[in-house]
Parts: structure tokens; sequence; C-alpha cells
């Protein structure tokens, strides 16, 4: 075969590819929810960082209802299950919530997905690319405001005991603890019953058909 026709047919072949209809990499069934899509979720337990440990298992239910392109649903209230992937030490201490399974109509479907969120918890927040939840750390106004609190109690007990000598020891030794009380309320993580979660999904979620 010559050169010319092995090139003739070359360009007959990719003219007709060409006209092939195009197919979006990124399109999903009409019956899933797409990856990244986000939505609250309300824990049915507590989750104490003083008590709970990696491994432990919390349920949670849907806020809303997640519908998807094909009008099919999964209604507010439905349950869902995961665990606590870890509890990170630390001055502040963070908490790391892996998500298992989400009820799906009479049976359960696998759930990847990360927190993104803490709303209607002003002291909390999800950091990290793997969405640990943490405390947002004290401000300076808020340290500032334990020292004075701590120093003006330390100096009217050092005043009481001592006269005015005592009441400077005092007016010192309250303001350190009154820093070290506030940085020691903002250590332990506590997400109560009810909290709401906002959450992402890090894998498309199939609804049965």
């Amino acid at each position: 075969m010559s050169n010319f026709s092995m090139h003739l047919r070359l360009a007959l072949f990719i003219s007709a590819f060409a006209m092939l209809p195009l197919v979006a990499q990124d399109s999903v069934p009409a019956n899933v929810l797409p990856q990244g899509s986000v939505f609250l979720i309300q824990l049915a337990d507590r989750l104490d960082t003083r008590t709970v440990k990696a491994g432990d298992h919390f349920q949670a239910r849907l806020a809303e209802s997640l519908t998807t392109a094909s009008g099919q649903s999964i209604d507010a209230g439905k349950k869902i299950k995961g665990h606590v992937s870890a509890v990170e030490p630390g001055l502040q201490r963070k908490l790391l919530l892996s998500f298992d399974e989400i009820e799906v109509g009479r049976g359960w479907m696998p759930l990847i997905a990360t927190v993104t969120g803490v709303p209607g918890e002003h002291a909390l927040r999800a950091v990290g690319d793997e969405g640990e939840i943490a405390h947002k750390g004290l401000s300076k106004e808020q340290i500032a405001e334990a020292v004075v609190v701590g120093a003006g109690e330390g100096a009217e007990q050092g005043a009481h005991n001592g006269g005015k000598r005592g009441a400077a020891v005092g007016a010192g030794n309250g303001a350190a603890d009154g820093a070290l009380s506030a940085f020691e309320s903002n250590h332990d993580l506590v997400l109560e019953k009810g909290t709401a979660l906002e959450i992402r999904l890090d894998r498309n979620l199939m609804l049965p058909r």
C-alpha cells in the first residue's frame, strides 16, 4: 500500500471519529448524588474528646432531604453511621470523623464524605484537608480579658492576706491563673447530641433505581 493511500485512510478515520457525539467525561447518571455535593447532618450521639477514642462508632441523621436529577430522594431523618478516626492530642484537641453508611430506602449505601463545617457552633471549625474538628482558638481579646479578670481576683485575695505587697503578688499569680484557665477551657472538645455538621461527598452516591 502506498504512503498516499495510508495517509488518505488515516485522514478518513480521524474525520469519522471526530463526527461521533461527544460524551462529557464528568457526567453522572441521573440517579446519582454527585461528588462535591454539600449537605447537613445532625449527630445522634454525644462526642467528647475526654472519653471517645479512635474506632468508636457514632450515629447521625440527615438534616435535609437530598434529591438526584432523576427525582429520587433520601428523606431528612435517614440514619447515618460513622466512626471516630482519630482524637489528636495537644493544647487544642482535634477530632477526626469518618462516615461509613447512609440509610437509602430500605437498605444502606457506602458514604464517603468529609466534614467541612460546624454551623451554629461559633467556637468550632473544620480544619485541614481531612476535615478535623477543632476549636477556633482564643482571640487576643479573650486572653486579655481572662488575664485581667484573674489579676483582679488575685489582687483582691492577696490584699486581704498581705496588704499592698500581697495584692501585687496576688495580681501576678491571678493573671497567670486566668490565662491558664482560659487555655484549659479551650482544650477539650465536645460535640453535643444534635450538633449540626456540614459534610461534602468525596465519592458519588448512587441510589438504587
